[in-house]
């Protein structure tokens, strides 16, 4: 009976989980679509948009820290929600400062967050199963970061495009992920019909 009880709840966490990533594929989706269009040409929508951004990014870190248990399960996810929070606020102030620095802010956070988000997916990856994509998802992110750093101050293209490609490789790992966890649960499904 216990067995089963874990078993449903893991399969309830799972559903969950799929669903968050959807959610964060095409929350990411339309973030990309909007960067690219209307973001290139205004300027304050641009901004609006590098600002939400990691502000979103921290509240789906929250809402998944909670629902997997809470900060003490998820240390790296908690501390994930602090620095996206902590890049948001950063992006205001450079953003009002000094505007050549905020791919550099970016890269801190793509190298911060890829490599706690790489940790949370090699915890996760005995538990759910199907977390190779957020594995080289975190990975990726983190050398991302490295080059944002690196060719923070390039002329061209401006920041809110080479965001926007970062946020469309992300959208695709997210997806990824989501759908490697729908066939997860479509094989089980059918292996226990008879």
């Amino acid at each position: 009976m216990a067995t089963h009880l874990s078993d449903t709840a893991r399969l309830q966490n799972e559903r969950w989980l799929k669903h968050l990533y959807f959610i964060r594929a095409a929350f990411s989706v339309v973030w990309v679509a909007l960067a690219f269009t209307i973001g290139q040409q205004v300027t304050a929508i641009g901004a609006a948009l590098l600002i939400v951004y990691p502000v979103w990014d921290a509240l789906a870190n929250y809402v998944d820290m909670s629902r997997s248990g809470g900060m003490r399960k998820n240390f790296t996810q908690a501390f994930n929600v602090f620095a996206s929070a902590a890049i948001a606020i950063a992006v205001i102030v450079v953003l009002y400062v000094n505007t050549s620095s905020v791919l550099d802010v970016f890269g801190v956070w793509a190298v911060l967050s890829g490599l706690l988000q790489l940790a949370t997916a090699v915890r996760r990856r005995k538990r759910f199963g199907a977390q190779w994509a957020m594995i080289l998802s975190g990975g990726q992110s983190a050398l991302a970061g490295a080059f944002f750093i690196a060719q923070a101050h390039a002329s061209t293209p401006p920041a809110i495009v080479k965001v926007a490609g970062y946020a469309s490789v992300g959208a695709i790992y997210f997806l990824v992920s989501a759908l490697w966890l729908s066939a997860g649960q479509l094989r089980r499904k059918s292996a226990s019909t008879p």
